[in-house]
């Protein structure tokens, strides 16, 4: 089961929303309810898995729904209708009293302004949430310095907010929602206040952060690069409708209508896509020590290169020519399979198609994808990654493979020469 479920939430605003909601499932639409009801349909029936320990981003242009949609985990704004499950508790069940302790122990929020208090320390707006749960003083000090010196700012403690620059204010907002130890952190335009250079920072610090830590991060942007580099899953909302769901590459890869195909169409793919996207099997994966098994299996296969392992672990690249040498001459030396296999360049499932397309350009054949253990994950082509750098043209379907570029084909030839 999913840490938060958001099941078919719509909220209309307006001092009538239950009528307007009956004037809506009739059938109006956003502008007509507004013309005919001066009611504004902000979120139409939006619902949401999200997982516990990922980053889960809900992106879309201003206007969108996306704040209006994170203030209903919390229930800052109630839903017209719909309902909110986190840890499969209904929230909007919720008495004020269990709403409280909710907010204050399983669901923290970051906002884009930052929310510190001026007149208080860095130390005691970190150690606020601790302060309002009745912890004692020293005890929440000595909480409050772990988080501050997480995020970066051990030294400052002492310092007011307006002594610190933007970026400096952001991690003071972050350490204080991390003091809480919530489960689910709730991030409203974070970064989005920051310069740029700072706001590449606090990315990786994000990310960092999530690696050590396994929290649940609901992350809200209006920017498709941030979404893409920090989302495991991202959330695309158009005119307070769901428009797709997905991982970076499914979005960018496969869009779900004209709307995300025009979000995605200058996206620099090969910046963002990583080789496991594109990475396949190898048709040839040659075990054992025997080279006349393994000549044979490459000759049943047509291939003319042979990926050697020994267990899973990568030994590297045997090519049917080398290997009929050695068979040939296997009468006047010992050797073996693991002998004549050549190490080369190899590269890992999270590398950057931006990365790996050149190197895979300077061999001869399909690259080996090898893990931080030396086993063999898979191999990819430059046909491979250069299928997906190019996103389809206005005529094609969203979805619809476009053609490879030029250089794909070249590279494709010299392999096959």
């Amino acid at each position: 089961m999913a840490l938060i479920e958001v099941e078919n939430v719509t909220k209309i605003f307006g001092p009538d929303a239950k009528s307007a909601l009956t004037r809506y499932r009739a059938g109006l639409s956003k502008e007509e309810l507004l013309a005919e009801t001066g009611h504004t349909l902000g979120l139409a029936d939006v619902s949401l898995s999200i997982e516990k320990g990922e980053i889960f981003v809900v992106m879309g242009l201003s206007g969108s729904g996306k704040s209006t949609l994170i203030r209903h985990f919390n229930r800052l704004i109630d839903p017209t209708d719909g309902r909110i499950l986190v840890n499969g508790t209904d929230v909007l069940q919720m008495s004020i009293r269990d709403l409280e302790k909710f907010r204050r122990t399983t669901m923290s929020m970051v906002f884009q302004r930052f929310g510190l208090m001026p007149h208080r320390t860095v130390l005691e707006n970190v150690g606020y949430g601790l302060a309002i749960r009745g912890m004692k003083r020293s005890e929440r000090e000595a909480k409050a310095m772990e988080w501050i010196e997480v995020v970066g700012l051990a030294g400052y403690e002492n310092q007011y907010p307006t002594q610190l620059s933007g970026g400096m204010q952001q991690r003071v907002g972050l350490a204080r929602a991390l003091a809480t130890d919530a489960e689910i952190l709730l991030m409203d335009e974070a970064f989005s206040a920051l310069d740029p250079l700072i706001r590449s920072q606090m990315q990786d610090q994000l990310i960092e952060l999530q690696a050590k830590l396994g929290k649940t991060i609901v992350f809200i942007t209006h920017d498709l690069d941030e979404a893409l580099r920090i989302g495991d899953h991202i959330a695309i909302l158009k005119d307070g409708r769901l428009s797709q769901v997905g991982r970076p590459h499914e979005i960018l890869l496969n869009p779900a209508d004209d709307y995300v195909a025009e979000f995605v169409r200058d996206v620099n793919r090969a910046r963002v896509l990583t080789v496991d996207v594109v990475m396949q099997p190898p048709r040839a994966r040659l075990t054992g020590e025997n080279m006349q098994r393994a000549l044979d299996e490459m000759r049943r296969l047509g291939e003319r290169y042979g990926y050697v392992v020994e267990g899973d672990r990568y030994r590297g690249v045997a090519t049917a020519e080398r290997l009929e040498e050695a068979v040939a001459g296997a009468g006047a030396n010992s050797q073996t399979l693991y002998d004549v296999a050549e190490t080369g360049p190899t590269l890992a499932a999270d590398d950057a198609l931006e990365t790996a397309l050149p190197a895979a350009l300077e061999t001869d054949y399909p690259l080996p994808v090898v893990d931080g253990d030396g086993q063999l994950m898979g191999v990819v082509s430059t046909r491979e990654m250069s299928s997906v750098l190019t996103p389809p043209k206005a005529a094609n379907t969203p979805g619809t493979p476009a053609a490879a570029p030029a250089h794909a084909v070249e590279g494709e030839e010299k392999l096959a020469s």
